[in-house]
């Protein structure tokens, strides 16, 4: 199967099924020296795991991470790290009734049409519990970016028709509400909705932004490897990502040159923008100012209520779909977007080390 590998100089590639005996990731590129533990992972990991709250899956899984190579005396080796999940919680009988049918939103019928084969446990290799790897991956770049003074946030900013107000953000409440949001009043309001949702055996959608600051100008290349462009990438990689915007993203097609440009202003002698609609991207380089994507994510496919669909006889049938799953997605991925975004950076930090020759001079003069 190709395609499980992401990032140039900063390479990941996740493997595992969800109802296999573990997941994971290979991480390639990490640069050694990295203090690097179980512990800085497992904080990105919790953040994502199944079980915490009334509107998550109940599959209770630790997800307990295991640093199996790349990491010695608490210092990354720069050899590649290899980080594992256990899966503890399958009860792989609750698919069985879907193994001859295909459920309407899943891979279900692409994966057969492909492969001709597929794993109808949970989903195999499409299944949320993938992005496993993508997360502590995640984890150990973010830790990267840090060192660099780079940071980032992401938070839902909506779920169904409920969103944050932004100018009551409150970064606690992104940790500490069941939503993610940054907004205690909007997080008390969906959770009334999603319960609504809940009722009618139904699920929904909404919005996760990330912000990432810190981020020098000059990141990207202007032609296939834009950085909007590689974040566009990392972002749809998610399952169930449908749309993804930079800074005013669609709002753009509606607006005007004269309210869309961001003024340049020098401020000390820096030069910097007095707006942001651009999301901290021009050209597909970046430019220095925070840089804003927004994921939006489609509804839970897994319904209960009964839903029209086909068996691999072509027969026409009817299902309702039994098992453990999420009437939302979007608090769980908020965690796996930022930790794509920090995937994506990072390798953007390492490919622009070749950029200029002065980058190359200044490095070795001083250490040969």
């Amino acid at each position: 199967m190709a395609g499980s590998t992401f990032g140039t100089l900063f390479q990941i590639t996740t493997w595992g099924e969800s109802h296999g005996k573990a997941l994971g990731v290979v991480i390639d590129g990490a640069p050694a020296g990295l203090p690097l533990s179980e512990k800085d992972i497992q904080l990105f990991l919790d953040r994502r795991k199944p079980g915490q709250t009334s509107i998550s899956t109940p599959r209770k899984e630790d997800d307990q991470v295991e640093i199996l190579s790349g990491v010695f005396e608490g210092l990354t080796t720069g050899a590649p790290i290899s980080l594992m999940v256990r899966n503890t919680s399958q009860k792989s009988s609750d698919y069985g009734e879907i193994a001859s049918c295909y459920r309407p939103g899943h891979a279900d019928y692409t994966f057969d049409a492909k492969y001709g084969f597929r794993d109808y446990r949970g989903g195999g290799r499409s299944s949320g519990r993938e992005t496993i790897g993508r997360v502590a991956a995640g984890a150990v770049a973010s830790k990267i970016l840090n060192t660099l003074g780079i940071t980032l946030t992401a938070y839902t900013r909506s779920i169904g028709p409920i969103c944050a107000d932004l100018s009551r953000f409150d970064v606690q409440a992104v940790r500490s509400t069941p939503t993610c949001m940054p907004d205690e009043e909007a997080d008390q309001k969906a959770m009334e909705y999603l319960k609504e949702c809940m009722m009618k055996k139904d699920s929904v959608g909404g919005v996760v932004e990330c912000v990432a600051t810190g981020v020098p100008a000059g990141l990207g290349d202007p032609v296939f490897h834009k950085l909007d462009a590689d974040l566009g990438k990392a972002i749809l990689s998610i399952g169930a990502v449908k749309a993804v915007e930079i800074g005013d993203g669609t709002a753009v097609s509606t607006a005007t040159g004269s309210r869309n440009n961001d003024p340049f202003v020098s401020r000390d002698g820096s030069i910097s923008k007095k707006t942001n609609h651009a999301g901290g991207i021009l050209g597909g380089i970046s430019d220095g100012d925070g840089i804003l994507v927004r994921a939006h994510i489609k509804p839970t496919p897994s319904i209960f209520s009964p839903q029209e669909t086909v068996n691999k006889k072509g027969e026409n049938i009817e299902i309702a779909i039994k098992g453990r799953h999420d009437p939302v997605i979007v608090p769980r991925a908020v965690v796996v977007v930022e930790a794509m975004t920090a995937i994506t950076l990072l390798d953007a930090c390492m490919r622009n080390m070749t950029a200029r020759l002065s980058y190359l001079t200044d490095f070795y003069q001083k250490t040969l």
